[in-house]
């Protein structure tokens, strides 16, 4: 489990204590105190918590593999029992915090508060994860997609901040998809949008985790290539000497030796690119965005490997009208992507 505490806030917190005791909070707004925000993003390889101060700055975050084990009540508790730790840590208590933010993928049902079946949470059915959550940590929790909170964290703390209209597009252990437009977060009816991963690229295409055919998650999502890489991986490929044996080769061993000059590295990336503009293509003709920011594999292969491939792809495909203005980028928070996704969570998710 990897931990950060800002020493520096610490001992300005306590300073702070110390020296007004009138005064916990980071800031009043119109005489009112502001707390701290404690944000968590959930996903199927790992789990981030932050506690981030009421101007959004993080001041403790860790990391860990995540914790899903096919239970969800003991995933939940011990969810609930690492962000405890993580606030003992940081010398805060419960009642230093406005709310509790929760970055989980979709879909969720979010006037119940309820996680309905997420492809890559086994298990994780119908959970009421804001109401367990919240009698756990004692605090208020709000309850975000996870590219709904990437959206919002890029476009208040990232690459995305002045633009109106901005399409996060993450390819992770599956494919999310977050939308600012005109603006604003879209949700959709019932905060059910944002589920672009699982349209359809390929009719009878390969089978995705949600159990449709031929979804974009089961072309893009890190689980569907991984899968596919440990089947079809020569033994005498770079990507397979990097990974040790096929069946440990992950997409991060395709990116390495695609920039050692790989054949079938180079190839997979090719397959990689081509999907993922077919994608920002069609959201370009849907949304006409300002900005469209690539978060996981696109950021971690750069320039070279994906991103002008794809920029290529797509102004071929789309109008100049469209394509001219618009930018495609890499995630600007990288690896503290996902902090900021849960501190957006707890500060402008779903109202509880």
């Amino acid at each position: 489990m990897e931990i950060f505490l800002s020493a520096h806030l610490r001992m300005g917190m306590r300073g702070v204590w110390y020296l007004s005791a009138r005064r916990r909070y980071p800031r009043l707004f119109q005489g009112v105190p502001i707390g701290f925000q404690l944000g968590i993003d959930l996903g199927g390889s790992k789990l981030a918590i932050a506690i981030a101060d009421a101007d959004g700055k993080l001041i403790a975050h860790q990391t860990r593999p995540s914790p899903i084990s096919g239970d969800p009540e003991a995933d939940v508790q011990t969810i609930a029992a690492d962000a405890a730790d993580l606030i003992a840590r940081s010398d805060l208590a419960a009642r230093d915090f406005d709310a509790a933010g929760f970055s989980v993928p979709g879909p969720i049902d979010h006037e119940r508060g309820a996680i309905l079946a997420p492809p890559n949470l086994p298990g994780w059915e119908d959970v009421p994860l804001r109401d367990r959550m919240s009698e756990l940590l004692g605090l208020p929790v709000r309850l975000e997609n996870d590219a709904n909170a990437a959206a919002l964290a890029e476009w208040r703390f990232g690459v995305g901040r002045g633009a109106h209209n901005l399409v996060y597009l993450t390819m992770s252990t599956g494919v999310g998809t977050g939308l600012i437009l005109d603006g604003r977060l879209y949700r959709g009816h019932r905060g059910r949008a944002s589920e672009f991963g699982h349209s359809c690229v390929e009719w009878e295409g390969e089978r995705c985790g949600c159990g449709q055919r031929g979804c974009l998650e089961a072309y893009l999502g890190g689980a569907a290539w991984t899968r596919r890489l440990r089947e079809i991986t020569p033994a005498t490929s770079r990507v397979c000497a990097l990974a040790g044996e096929r069946e440990l080769v992950l997409p991060e061993h395709v990116v390495a030796a695609a920039g050692e000059g790989d054949a079938f590295a180079c190839q997979e990336m090719e397959r990689f690119n081509h999907y993922l503009a077919r994608a920002i293509a069609a959201l370009t003709f849907a949304l006409a965005p300002e900005v469209v920011v690539l978060g996981t594999i696109a950021t971690a292969a750069g320039d070279t490997l994906c991103l002008e491939p794809v920029r290529a792809l797509v102004a071929a495909q789309v109008w100049p009208t469209l394509g001219d203005e618009m930018r495609i980028l890499p995630s600007g928070l990288g690896d503290k992507l996902p902090y900021y996704a849960g501190v957006c969570a707890a500060s402008e998710g779903f109202p509880s």
